[in-house]
């Protein structure tokens, strides 16, 4: 009897804690509609979720771990429990009424999924995900209303930004003049100006130019936030006189960067270098493809991180450099082998999922491994798999939304404001109603480009005006 007493706590014990713990959630709560259900959590999905909720668009993961569930749930996502190739388990997300369902497994279980959103709801639009572009004509066949390949994605983010440039015209063509430039000044290790807020760095007073935008960690934002830290490896792009963006650019300890067409190295010509050499070719921009196989479209066969292979072709006087390496590792050590062949090219890299994000990116993405290593190696750009067809598949949802990605060119153009006559700059909120900076105003012949929000608008001004294409748009709408 005593044995039994003593055992019977170590058998009562855990059946009181498995009663007492929480079971993960089967089914959403009634009335939830026009929701996307994502089927099932990565770090893509993590990406997506933070775009969907930015927008205010709910969303239900399908999750087949229940511990995973659990642990999801508690950290405030929505999520359901189920197997997402199962119709019961769909139907308990209300797939229904969704806007989308995405499906992002595998390829195999994404092709299982779609059949069985198409079971239960045959109108709802499916979204998926898949690694082999071969496969994109069966999951066609079994129902997918889009289907996106990552790598493809990432290739065309990379490529865009090589092929990205400056328009400086809106119908006919302006010319702006010999006394104002546009040019890209990364933010190197070591600079005054590393650590400092764009607020705090007083660049418009030091050296009276405008930033008009910032590459941060693969993103553009336009106009830039004034609280944002200039991080080694941002990269500012400033609009002033020659003289005062190379002050700027000496500031910086960096080459300022011009925007003129040249040589573009690509390493790597897996799926994502073939993507971007294509880009550059139908851009009609000169490249050179170094790759570890012999193979037709390979100039230079060798190894990424060697520097007789790079130097042969070509990145000691290349434009720009893109590291479509599979291996973050490998992206690393070449990152520091072209920085230190070549100091002034734009290189721009790739960084995989695992790698770059890691485990525990859970309640937002981690940067703390390769990405921001090959920042502090000397990339300008790095372009996750995740954050790219996160963010791709969100601007296909968003249908919208203005998403500002790695492609989006910078309109610049010349014009007068009679609307804006007798107002300051601030006044007249020209950043918070059109998204554009003025960069530069011509009166009576001079151009002036110490431009600052208290610079008052006079009658025959002509204002020159920096934004996207969409917001130069509604510049002239509103003021002109």
């Amino acid at each position: 009897m005593a044995l039994f007493f003593l055992a019977l706590p170590a058998v009562l014990i855990p059946l009181f804690q498995d009663a007492l713990s929480r079971s993960p959630s089967t089914e959403i709560e009634d009335g939830l509609a026009d929701h996307v259900v994502v089927c099932t959590y990565s770090a893509r999905a993590e990406i997506l979720i933070d775009e969907l909720t930015a927008s205010d668009i709910e969303y239900v993961l399908v999750e087949p771990d229940p511990e995973e569930a659990l642990e999801l749930d508690e950290g405030g996502y929505s999520v359901v429990h189920g197997d997402p190739e199962s119709v019961t388990a769909l139907q308990r997300a209300n797939v229904s009424d969704a806007r989308t369902l995405v499906a992002d497994v595998s390829d195999r279980v994404d092709a299982s999924i779609v059949l069985a959103a198409k079971e239960a709801a045959e109108d709802t639009r499916v979204i998926s995900i898949i690694e082999d572009p071969d496969k994109e004509p069966y999951h066609r066949l079994a129902g997918a209303d889009d289907v996106l390949t990552p790598r493809n994605l990432l290739g065309s983010g990379l490529a865009q930004k090589v092929t990205a440039g400056l328009s400086t015209d809106l119908g006919d063509a302006i010319e702006i003049g010999e006394e104002f430039d546009v040019m890209e000044i990364p933010i190197r290790q070591g600079s005054d100006l590393a650590g400092t807020s764009l607020a705090d760095s007083s660049i418009r007073e030091q050296f009276g130019v405008n930033v008009v935008g910032v590459w941060h960690r693969g993103e553009f934002e336009t106009p830039p936030s004034t609280g944002r830290e200039l991080e080694s490896g941002t990269v500012l792009l400033a609009a002033g006189s020659p003289d005062q963006l190379e002050a700027l650019a000496s500031a910086t300890r960096a080459s300022a960067r011009r925007f003129r067409r040249g040589e573009t190295v690509v390493v790597g010509h897996g799926e994502v270098g073939r993507t971007v050499t294509d880009a550059l070719a139908a851009a009609n921009l000169p490249y050179t493809v170094v790759d570890r196989e012999e193979r037709p479209a390979v100039d230079v066969v060798g190894d990424a991180t060697d520097a007789e292979t790079l130097g042969q072709a070509g990145v000691p006087d290349a434009r720009s450099v893109v590291l479509a390496i599979p291996d973050d590792t490998t992206t690393e050590f070449a990152t520091l082998v072209v920085r230190d062949l070549n100091d002034s090219a734009e290189v721009i890299a790739r960084a995989d999922d695992v790698g770059a994000i890691g485990k525990g990116f859970r309640g937002g993405v981690d940067e703390v491994g390769s990405i921001r290593k090959m920042y502090r190696a000397g990339a300008d750009y790095v372009l996750s798999l995740a954050t790219v067809s996160g963010r791709s598949i969100a601007s296909e949802i968003i249908e919208s939304e203005e998403f500002l990605t790695v492609g989006t060119k910078v309109n610049v153009v010349r014009t007068p404001a009679p609307g804006l006559a007798g107002k300051t700059i601030a006044q007249a909120g020209v950043r918070e109603r059109t998204g554009c900076t003025v960069v530069a105003i011509e009166r009576n012949g001079q151009l002036r480009t110490a431009v600052n929000p208290q610079f008052r608008i006079q009658e025959g001004d002509e204002l020159v005006v920096a934004g996207t294409a969409a917001g130069t748009s509604r510049f002239v709408s509103e003021f002109c």
